[in-house]
Formats: structure tokens, C-alpha cells, sequence
């Protein structure tokens, strides 16, 4: 959870076009590399079998400006958002969790599934969406990363997040999913699906219950609807929101017992995804290296 190597990047611009589609750029720039990540939101592709998100993320070498690679964005993603998550999770979830609630059917799923069971001994899981053929799909994706644990589609929502020591939800609802009522005692709530204004993945209720921290307090106070509307209500207060990754990072931030419900909302950050990108080059450097040289010691 290094974040001291990056400057601090704008905020993602979006630009809204007819039927719920966006266009979302995200730059960012560290001492050593600089990226920008492009996304297409196309919410109809959901039943088309097209994805509905779908991206690039192009890196650059700062020193040089040489352009270094061209990645999926939506493996990046991925991959970014559920080590954020996990890395979360092992700081503010029990350390006997090991029931875990997924909300939603998207590409996020099996990555959120597989990254929350690398850090808490996870050996049953639940996933719950609207669209049930999804659901089903989603659940044969997660047990594709995991194996050998039990996993099911979980028929009620109401049900399946009283259930669940850690409830990750990854949707782009706008209207809560998650009640306060529905929380108990030594819950973790994950909440990584809205990243703006309008999107609520957990009521009032529910947050005013929970300790809560962010991935970015900026980006959370300027994005995150799950926040934005119960500080506007008056709900919860800015004192609320207890940290960032860099809290969590230290001892600062970590559960204090196992009684309290904890939340953390993340909205993305280009500057996870820059050091991700970044991680991933320098992981294909190493592994490229020793075939140029056996192609060389053969040449």
C-alpha cells in the first residue's frame, strides 16, 4: 500500500453520453512512470455477452516519454481494485471471517472473491445479483479461482448479507442494497461498485453503524454517493471517515474488536492504477529477461 512514490492525480474525468454510457479517464503520474487509463461504460452490453466495461491503460517511461505497454484495463482493474480490497479486508476484517457475501454478477466478482480469500480463511461463499443466469455464471467463474470451497447463488439479498462476515458488493446500484438493519456484530462491509454521486450500494443506516475508511478521502468526499448523502443529510459527519489506505497501511488503521462493523468504500484512484501498471511491466521485464538471453546465447 505504497502510495508515496505517485503525485497525487486529478480526480477521473467523465464525460456522460445517452442510455447510461460514459467515457471515464483517469492520468496519473509517479517518479518513474506516467499512464492514463480510458473506459467505456456500455450498461446494454450486459446482455449482449459483450462486456460492459472495456478499456486500455497505456504506460509511459516519465524519464523518456517512450510508451511502454498497452494493458487490458479490465484485468487491471481487476486485479486493483480486489488487492485494494483484500489489503483492506486484513486490516478490518475478523481474522476468523470466513463466510464471504458477493453483490453482483460483473468481471469484479471472481477477482473480489479470490483476493478476499487470500487474506481471511474463507471457506463458503454467496453471490447474489438481480439477474439470476448472471449470478449463476458469475458463480461458476469464482469457483473456477476457487476450488475446492463452497460457493452458491444466494436466493435472498436480505439473507445473504446477514450471513456474511465480509459483504462485498461491486454493482452500479443507485438505490442501497445493503440495510443497517440487516448488519451484526463483527461484520466487514466492502464497497467498491459506485463511484459517483448518484450511487448508493448501502443506506444511511448502515453507514452511521459502521467504522468507516476510504481509499481516498478526495475521491470519497467527491464521488462516493454512499458518503455524499448521509454527510449532506447530516448522517454521519467528516469525522466519520477514520482513514485512507495510508491509515490502513499503518497501525492506525486495523479493527479493534471483534464486535464492531467495519466499511470500507473505495472509488478507484488513478494512482493505484499507475502503480499496478507499473508492477505489471516490471513483472514482464523479469519474466521476458532470461528468454532474450538464451535467444541470444543460442544466436
Amino acid at each position: 500500500m505504497a502510495f508515496g512514490a505517485a503525485e497525487r492525480p486529478p480526480l477521473r474525468q467523465r464525460i456522460d453520453a445517452p442510455d447510461g454510457r460514459e467515457l471515464l479517464v483517469m492520468p496519473a503520474i509517479s517518479d518513474r512512470f506516467a499512464g492514463v487509463k480510458i473506459l467505456t461504460i456500455t450498461p446494454e452490453n450486459a446482455g449482449t455477452g459483450r462486456p460492459s466495461i472495456q478499456g486500455l491503460f497505456t504506460l509511459f517511461d516519465l524519464a523518456t516519454g517512450v510508451p511502454l505497454a498497452t494493458i487490458d484495463a479490465d484485468a487491471l482493474t481487476g486485479h486493483r481494485t480486489a488487492a485494494v480490497s483484500a489489503a483492506a479486508a486484513s486490516r478490518l476484517a475478523r481474522p476468523d471471517a470466513a463466510r464471504l457475501t458477493l453483490l453482483g454478477a460483473g468481471h469484479l466478482i471472481p477477482y473480489l472473491a479470490a483476493a478476499h480469500a487470500s487474506v481471511r480463511p474463507i471457506g463458503q461463499v454467496r453471490v447474489w445479483a438481480r439477474n439470476v443466469e448472471r449470478c449463476r455464471q458469475a458463480v461458476e467463474q469464482v469457483r473456477k479461482r476457487l476450488p475446492g470451497i463452497e460457493i452458491e447463488v444466494a436466493a435472498d439479498l436480505e439473507a445473504a448479507v446477514g450471513w456474511g462476515d465480509i459483504v462485498c458488493s461491486a454493482t452500479r446500484a443507485t438505490q442501497p442494497l445493503i440495510h443497517g438493519r440487516w448488519l451484526r456484530a463483527g461484520m466487514h462491509v466492502d464497497l467498491v461498485g459506485g463511484y459517483r454521486p448518484d450511487m448508493r450500494e448501502i443506506d444511511d443506516d448502515g453507514i452511521a453503524r459502521c467504522r468507516i475508511f476510504v481509499d481516498t478521502r478526495e475521491g470519497a468526499l467527491a464521488e462516493a454517493g454512499d458518503l455524499i448523502a448521509p454527510l449532506r443529510d447530516g448522517v454521519i459527519t467528516p469525522d466519520a471517515i477514520l482513514g485512507d489506505l495510508a491509515t490502513l497501511a499503518s497501525h492506525a488503521g486495523q479493527r479493534r474488536d471483534g464486535q464492531e462493523i467495519t466499511l470500507f468504500k473505495s472509488v478507484g484512484t488513478a494512482t493505484a492504477d499507475l502503480l499496478a501498471a507499473g508492477a505489471a511491466w516490471e513483472t514482464y521485464r523479469a519474466s521476458a529477461r532470461p528468454s532474450a538471453e538464451a535467444a541470444a546465447g543460442r544466436g
